[in-house]
């Protein structure tokens, strides 16, 4: 058999040193997620605690919040191939 993916609407942030200098989203300030720079800012990264256990974060990874409020990071060639912006698909961003 075969199955397709349920379209859903998700939150994700990339987690780039500029975008960390903007601040961290407030759909990502929670226990599960700790992010940490050093050396001036030069070296960024972080841990999820996700169903699977603790995962890194490394610089240029999104930061998913899945359908049941669980986190986990992806790579960006696996989220540029898998998702795509809402507003690219007519719906609103939120």
């Amino acid at each position: 058999m075969k199955y397709r993916k349920k379209p859903v609407v998700i939150n994700a942030w990339q987690f780039t040193k500029e975008n960390y200098k903007q601040g961290v989203p407030t759909f990502l300030r929670s226990k599960e997620v700790e992010f940490w720079s050093q050396f001036g800012g030069d070296v960024i990264g972080g841990e999820i605690k996700t169903l699977e256990g603790v995962m890194t974060i490394t610089e240029n990874d999104y930061i998913i919040k899945g359908v049941q409020g669980e986190f986990y990071p992806c790579k960006p060639d696996i989220f540029e191939a898998t998702y795509e912006s809402v507003e690219s698909c007519g719906g609103e961003r939120e």
